[in-house]
């Protein structure tokens, strides 16, 4: 990562103004996004309880990028910058005040969001960041920003709204899981979600036949379609088996569901404190395509969502 500005915050695990060895130095953190509004504080709160989970740090990142407008016709940049700053020193406070053995990393860092955020990315466990969701985003999610970082970035990325969060371990994880794609890194990071918090794992496989055999589908031989959800449900079973017998604690339920795949995932995520999807990866320059039913589920499903990113 490019130099950033280290916030000197005593207490906090950050280093001294001007030392950025917290930042580049770092082996396992959760990285969160910080830029002042409701949903990157909701995003740190919620990352403070991941981090205790997982037995790792918590950095918060804020970037800086002074306006382009017309300084005539701008607010005062460097109080903005300074006000960005105190957000930091505030959410850490807070973090620290919550969880007294957390250690929590400010950094300020000057240049594109984007490029600075995937930078940091690289060398985190997780990242989450602030969602407004239905339609609209917030904070890193405005414009492009968000959504390249959640279709570049290799690490697990986590978006949290500001009504989210919980005080308690448990509740319930939904895994979208895709039969005919299967990705280990994806049901490995569902599994431990679900061993860290206790929490019961829901995965659903959603069986669109329609979209698998056109406007025939719904006019399939009963039979014949008891027997082909039969088969998907076996694969479903092989899927988990090896998840099940390395992880004994965690109480996994799969199901075939039929029904369009985004609908169908939406309305399972009503139930959940947290839904895991996943998103392939696309390596051209300009890729951000994180395709239709992750794009549905991150913009409107009201948990937080975790995208975990597979070939």
């Amino acid at each position: 990562m490019a130099p950033g500005r280290p916030l000197a915050e005593p207490g906090y695990g950050a280093q001294p103004r001007g030392h950025d060895k917290a930042v580049t130095g770092m082996t396992r953190h959760v990285l969160v996004g910080i830029d002042g509004s409701p949903q990157s504080m909701a995003a740190a709160y919620w990352a403070g309880e991941e981090a205790m989970m997982r037995d790792t740090a918590v950095h918060l990142l804020n970037v800086w990028r002074a306006p382009t407008s017309h300084v005539r016709f701008s607010p005062d940049p460097e109080g903005i910058r300074l006000w960005e700053e105190s957000r930091l020193g505030e959410v850490a406070k807070v973090l620290s005040d919550r969880y007294p053995a957390l250690t929590v990393t400010l950094e300020q860092a000057h240049g594109t969001p984007m490029k600075v955020l995937l930078r940091a990315a690289a060398t985190a466990d997780l990242v989450v960041l602030g969602s407004r969701g239905f339609g609209s985003v917030a904070g890193f999610l405005y414009g492009s920003v968000g959504l390249h970082v959640l279709a570049r970035a290799d690490r697990p990325v986590v978006l949290v709204r500001s009504a989210a969060g919980r005080d308690t371990p448990g509740g319930r994880i939904v895994l979208g899981a895709d039969l005919d794609h299967p990705c280990d890194a994806l049901v490995a990071f569902a599994f431990e979600e679900a061993a860290a918090r206790g929490a019961l794992l829901r995965v659903v496989h959603v069986w669109d036949v329609r979209r698998e055999y056109g406007y025939g589908g719904p006019a399939l031989d009963p039979r014949l379609a008891r027997e082909l959800r039969e088969e998907r449900a076996r694969k479903l079973a092989d899927l988990l088996a090896p998840w099940r017998a390395r992880h004994p604690g965690v109480q996994a339920l799969g199901e075939v569901v039929a029904g369009p795949v985004a609908e169908t995932l939406l309305e399972e995520g009503r139930a959940a404190d947290l839904m895991i999807v996943g998103r392939r990866r696309r390596r051209g320059p300009g890729a951000v395509h994180i395709g239709p039913a992750t794009h549905g589920i991150v913009h409107h499903v009201a948990c937080p969502v975790a995208v975990v990113s597979h070939d």
